[in-house]
């Protein structure tokens, strides 16, 4: 969902410049851990814990600066990367309880 959300801001919802911006490529980090995600491998959840972290800092600066809809998007993705870092935690939690 956050790769949709962020491809579709920066591209036709809310882009910085008429026609879409490069800042669309802040999806490829996650496009790059989707595969780990997918197969729930432990070290891609661990590391993905840290690079969602700059998303959400993305988040809360466009949400306090920028306005109308690129405001309520930069909400949605600090909604989501929240989610994803409690949920993310709570694996890699439950993955070690399993183990011992």
């Amino acid at each position: 969902m956050l790769i949709l959300l962020c491809l579709a801001w920066e591209l036709w919802l809310a882009p910085l410049r008429p026609g879409g911006s490069w800042l669309a490529l802040k999806v490829l980090p996650l496009l790059w851990i989707t595969p780990g995600i997918v197969r729930g491998r432990l070290y891609t959840f661990r590391a993905s814990t840290m690079l969602i972290m700059a998303y959400f800092a993305e988040g809360t600066v466009r949400a306090y600066t920028d306005q109308e809809v690129s405001g309520l998007l930069a909400f949605a993705e600090i909604a989501l990367t929240s989610l994803f870092f409690v949920l993310a935690i709570a694996h890699v939690r439950a993955s070690r309880a399993v183990r011992s």
